[in-house]
């Protein structure tokens, strides 16, 4: 009889299918929904450090003075995130899957305190969703960079629960990126985010945000990601996000040596149904594969197991395809 259960940042899960933060994570109730699914854990909504400070200067008036600015600001930034302590308190006394906080952040301080009190409140461990746009043109990749490894060294300072660190997939050496994160402590690494782009209503001559939903398609650059690597000498563990909608997708990703599979799309369009399916497919597949326990199979397919690696680099497509053009 086959087992889907796992071991993620040290936590104990019972299904390596995580569900990912989302509106779906945000209520006591629906956390509880993901748990009677089969969900292995789950990441709260994140706490958005722009939002907090937006919702403060949305507050103030035009002609107020700096120090009800000041107080504003102390007090939207205590009250969402006291709103944000009970989420985890609460959820943590209502299932008994790890619940993982969330923490969206762009700067290296200012927040961390946050995460103090996130980690009293119960959480079993942090994700840190980092993103930010570089706009200055003089700044180069290796300074931007830093900003990451700064707050994984102010958490690591502060914080005893495991941190993971979600992050998108433009960085000029991904695989050299995530080898200094992890020396910089981090437990896990989440590929990959999808951040909100831009799109163009050409006819209102407006810019609207496009779709954030992902489609399966868009495995095909998470898969090459994460089965490099995996592939690498380092303990780190992966979390697989974005175009997860079945269990072919979480086999794939399980394949190529990510430790947990987040699901979020899917939600939205089928409901927590798709995680029971998930589960089902994974056991079913298990069972006629003659897999006993996920780790027989983790990473069979990433860069240092197959025979051909090659296949994981750019270079292969020219080969592949040279008949056609």
């Amino acid at each position: 009889m086959s087992t889907l259960s796992t071991r993620y940042m040290g936590l104990e899960l019972k299904s390596p299918i995580i569900v990912g933060s989302s509106n779906f994570t945000s209520r006591i109730e629906s956390i509880k929904e993901a748990e009677a699914a089969g969900a292995g854990a789950v990441v709260l909504k994140s706490l958005f450090e722009e939002q907090i400070v937006s919702m403060a200067h949305s507050l103030s008036s035009r002609e107020s003075y700096p120090e009800a600015d000041d107080y504003l600001l102390y007090y939207t930034r205590t009250n969402s995130v006291d709103a944000y302590l009970d989420l985890v308190a609460g959820a943590r006394k209502s299932v008994s899957i790890p619940v993982i906080a969330s923490i969206n952040c762009f700067s290296p301080k200012g927040w961390i305190d946050f995460a103090l009190e996130i980690e009293k409140a119960g959480a079993s461990a942090l994700e840190v969703n980092i993103f930010f746009i570089p706009t200055d043109k003089h700044q180069n990749s290796n300074d931007s960079e830093k900003v990451y490894f700064m707050i994984i060294d102010n958490l690591k300072k502060r914080l005893k629960i495991p941190v993971s660190v979600k992050i998108g997939l433009r960085f000029s050496n991904l695989l050299n990126f995530v080898w200094r994160m992890y020396n910089h402590g981090a437990a896990g690494i989440v590929l990959f985010n999808r951040f909100y782009e831009p799109d163009f209503d050409i006819n209102n001559l407006s810019i609207v945000p496009a779709s954030v939903l992902s489609s399966p398609v868009e495995q095909r650059y998470v898969l090459r990601w994460i089965g490099m690597i995996s592939g690498q000498d380092m303990k780190i563990d992966i979390s697989a996000s974005t175009g997860v909608h079945t269990g072919e997708d979480a086999i794939k990703y399980l394949l190529a040596g990510a430790t947990t599979v987040q699901v979020c799309s899917a939600l939205y369009k089928r409901g927590f149904t798709v995680i029971s399916e998930i589960n089902d497919a994974l056991h079913k597949w298990m069972e006629m594969k003659e897999f006993r326990i996920v780790d027989d199979f983790r990473g069979m397919l990433n860069y240092r197991n197959v025979e051909n690696p090659s296949l994981f680099e750019r270079a292969q497509f020219m080969k592949h395809y040279s008949s056609y053009i």
